[in-house]
């Protein structure tokens, strides 16, 4: 339940990005949800090898790079699906950035409300 309801508001957080800027654009609630679910699974699978193959960088940039990985991963499930666009690279940066604030008040509302005591 608590995954269905996360998959949900991660499709809400992401037409609220391309709500507050313009440089993202999701044609329906169905591109959202596949959006959303796409995002998740790069962030499953790619995001650690890609976090393990720049390890040096992270760490001279102090963390910074993650950031980059964010944006292209982001940029990368616009670029593999219809509906769901994003304006280049600053974009992708931006946009991410947005949609992980989204998805931390997620995170904290779904702990809340499943694992009260």
């Amino acid at each position: 339940m608590k995954l269905l309801l996360k998959w949900l508001l991660s499709a809400c957080a992401l037409l609220g990005v391309a709500y507050l800027y313009p440089g993202v654009e999701i044609q329906s609630l169905t591109s959202a949800l596949v959006a959303a679910l796409v995002i998740g699974l790069f962030n499953l699978v790619l995001r650690p090898v890609l976090l393990v193959l720049t390890l040096p960088v992270t760490v001279v940039t102090l963390g910074l790079f993650l950031f980059v990985i964010n944006a292209l991963l982001f940029w990368a499930a616009a670029g593999v699906l219809e509906g769901f666009y994003v304006r280049g690279f600053g974009a992708a940066l931006l946009g991410s950035l947005i949609y992980s604030a989204f998805g931390l008040l997620i995170d904290l509302a779904l702990e809340r409300l499943f694992f009260q005591r």
